[in-house]
């Protein structure tokens, strides 16, 4: 979802069921090590390169 669209992160987190985007931003880098915005900027689809 991060990568595939440009929906908000939290309302990504939303629809994978976190009540708190902030709760879903802090698991997500603990387990990759990068914040959802950061990931989607490494990976995301419109970037160049």
């Amino acid at each position: 979802m991060l990568v595939r669209s440009d929906a908000r992160i939290s309302d990504i987190a939303y629809r994978l069921g976190f009540a708190d985007p902030n709760y879903f931003s802090r698991l997500f880098k603990n387990k990759t090590g990068f914040t959802p915005l950061q990931y989607r900027q490494k990976y995301g689809i419109w970037m160049d390169g």
